[in-house]
């Protein structure tokens, strides 16, 4: 099969199709019985995500369970930052850097990123995986945004009200910029670097942009992402995510990405109004939904093709990742429903 023919490069172009393709964000993890295994052999996270073998392993695993229409990249949107010098660390709180940033001096000691030097394991997992997929099956790599990736590095770790990112943009805005085009570079270097080893599309991912007004995405996050999308060009078609950001999608549709990702507080038809005519978009079942029932899953997932109404441009996925307690059997519930 030509790569021209998978149905997710389909719908990225938007063409006429009989059913949208189908996966998940976080497809493969800790709700799998099979991923649980593989992560015993490798230990912790971080090194099953530097275990090109094991890494590859659990990437497909959702594609041999479910037959799902593209496999993305098992990873973690945070690497680039360990590869520029900062210490990362994973425990049962989640992800951590021990010495973030806080001052000038910090952001001028990063190292700017040389994806083949040191995130080679990215590289040959990608490789791995597209030889051990069926043809159909469309290969996505990823990254995190420049925002995203600014909020973890300043505020050390997961951050709700970011008491230190917050006074770091608005006070030390010089030092913030210079780290933004660092970490815009880095992001542009590492999803090139993807497609260089076999990615067919490239998401960027905003997790905490969108805890941000319009004038501050606006002002401090959107102009990165723009940069670190247009490094990639048009070698593959580009998908943009930013949870929670209903309030900011005028001014992320505006992004160079042909595709955007709808978080599930988004109504998807009245999404396609407004953007079909010129963006595919994914989206986008609320991934509790999947903590339900067959029957409702099967329900809601409907709702939202009925909604689409079968308009071009369509990607079925959740609003955000799956869930670690969710029931395998729910999932394929989800892709039953839209096979059907």
């Amino acid at each position: 099969m030509d790569s021209e023919d998978r149905l997710l490069l389909r719908a990225l172009r938007r063409e006429p199709l009989a059913r949208p393709p189908v996966w998940l964000m976080r497809q493969a993890g800790r709700y799998l019985p099979e991923y649980q295994e593989v992560r015993r052999q490798a230990g912790g996270f971080l090194e099953l995500v530097k275990n090109p073998e094991l890494s590859a392993e659990v990437t497909l695993q959702p594609i041999r369970r479910y037959g799902l229409d593209a496999s993305i990249v098992f990873s973690d949107i945070l690497v680039p930052l360990e590869a520029m010098g900062m210490e990362l660390r994973f425990d049962e709180r989640g992800p951590s850097f021990p010495t973030p940033l806080r001052t000038d001096d910090d952001v001028e000691r990063l190292r700017p990123l040389d994806p083949a030097a040191s995130l080679g394991y990215v590289g040959e997992t990608l490789e791995r995986v597209r030889a051990g997929l069926p043809d159909e099956v469309a290969l996505i790599g990823f990254c995190g945004a420049p925002f995203t990736l600014a909020s973890y590095a300043i505020e050390g770790g997961t951050g709700r009200s970011f008491l230190e990112l917050r006074p770091f943009m608005y006070h030390r805005t010089a030092a913030f910029e210079r780290l933004m085009d660092l970490l815009a570079d880095a992001v542009g270097r590492h999803l090139v670097y993807q497609v260089e080893h076999g990615a067919e599309v490239v998401m960027l991912f905003d997790t905490w942009a969108g805890t941000l007004t319009p004038e501050d995405y606006r002002r401090f996050a959107l102009p990165w992402a723009r940069r670190a999308l247009e490094h990639v060009g048009d070698r593959v078609p580009r998908l943009v995510f930013v949870h929670g950001g209903g309030h900011l999608l005028d001014e992320v549709a505006g992004l160079p990405a042909e595709g955007l990702a709808l978080d599930h507080r988004i109504p998807i038809g009245a999404a396609f109004d407004r953007y079909g005519d010129r963006l595919a978009l994914m989206g986008n079942l609320d991934p509790a939904a999947l903590l339900s029932t067959r029957e409702d899953v099967a329900r809601r997932t409907r709702a939202i093709l009925d909604a689409v109404h079968g308009r071009p441009g369509h990607v079925l996925n959740l609003g955000h990742g799956v869930l670690k307690t969710t029931d395998p059997a729910n999932v394929a519930a989800l892709v039953e429903a839209a096979r059907a």
